[in-house]
């Protein structure tokens, strides 16, 4: 049980860090990034290219990776957002899909179909609790999320850069009139969009392989956590990313692992409809 747990946990922070990114975009744009699980796959196959075919120390690849992915956000951004920005919501998320579409190909094209796998900052390594055995890796995992979660409240509540990105976040006309550069803001968080996006495609690649399919795989089930702690919430994104990581873990371990997805979906359409709000959503009243 022990294990299961720490399994399910592991998997859970990663659907948060996954969705972290998702509803950074989400929050300073009004529009979702459906093209997100993309970049967290294009992480790991960028680290996997820098430290396989280069040769590069794990750490060096993750730096290289951050950077090449600092432009591939700034990129994403000028082709697939600010060009449209001022179209409906709907034409931006056609646009993120199509770009989803192009990046899944891409990497198709590039590292073909085969699974690869990248390897862990701590190697195989493992700790035994009883009859447990728990991977190092997953509990580098639970310190990098705490610190990843921990340090963005500590940025957008502390720094300057976080209030006007949270600025931007609620309004933009406002925050152009208080002498705020949107489109830098904008890019900004694309950037770190991008940052999150290696984060955990460097954690999520190492239990799972690599494939072209594996980004959408994993926005499904991050969008899914999104929707049951609550959309935008930040701590409610941690606690459905940890619940629904859990759940099917457990699921997968008792009762069946062939419908393990199902039961993800049935919680999802169960959620909706006795809080669609989610967990820590917050209830919108509308005065007639």
């Amino acid at each position: 049980m022990i294990q299961e747990i720490v399994a399910g946990f592991s998997m859970g922070c990663i659907y948060a860090l996954a969705g972290f990114g998702f509803v950074l975009v989400y929050n300073a744009v009004g529009a979702v990034n459906f093209a997100h699980g993309e970049l967290v796959m294009f992480g790991g196959y960028f680290g996997y290219a820098f430290s396989t075919h280069l040769g590069m120390p794990l750490w060096l690849a993750f730096v290289v990776t951050l950077l090449a992915m600092a432009i591939l956000g700034i990129l994403f951004n000028q082709v697939a957002y600010l060009p449209i920005r001022s179209r409906p919501v709907s034409t931006v998320i056609i646009a993120s899909i199509g770009m989803s579409i192009l990046l899944r190909n891409s990497a198709l094209a590039i590292w073909g179909p085969d699974p690869l796998k990248l390897n862990s900052f701590l190697g195989d390594s493992v700790i035994k609790i009883g009859a447990a055995v728990i991977s190092r890796h997953q509990l580098l995992i639970f310190a990098v999320t705490a610190f990843v979660f921990t340090g963005q409240s500590l940025f957008f509540s502390r720094t300057a850069i976080g209030r006007k990105l949270q600025a931007t976040a609620q309004d933009q006309e406002a925050a152009k009139l208080m002498g705020i550069k949107v489109t830098r803001m904008i890019n900004l968080t694309f950037v770190l969009a991008a940052f999150l996006a290696v984060i955990a495609g460097f954690l999520v690649a190492p239990l799972w392989f690599l494939d072209p399919e594996v980004g959408l795989a994993i926005i499904v089930k991050a969008f899914i956590a999104i929707i049951i702690g609550g959309f935008g919430s930040i701590p409610g994104l941690v606690v459905g990313g940890i619940f629904l990581g859990l759940t099917e873990v457990l699921v997968a371990s008792h009762l069946t692992s062939e419908y393990k997805d199902v039961i993800s979906f049935f919680i999802l359409i169960t959620v909706l409809m006795a809080m669609p709000q989610g967990f820590f959503g917050e209830k919108i009243a509308e005065k007639v």
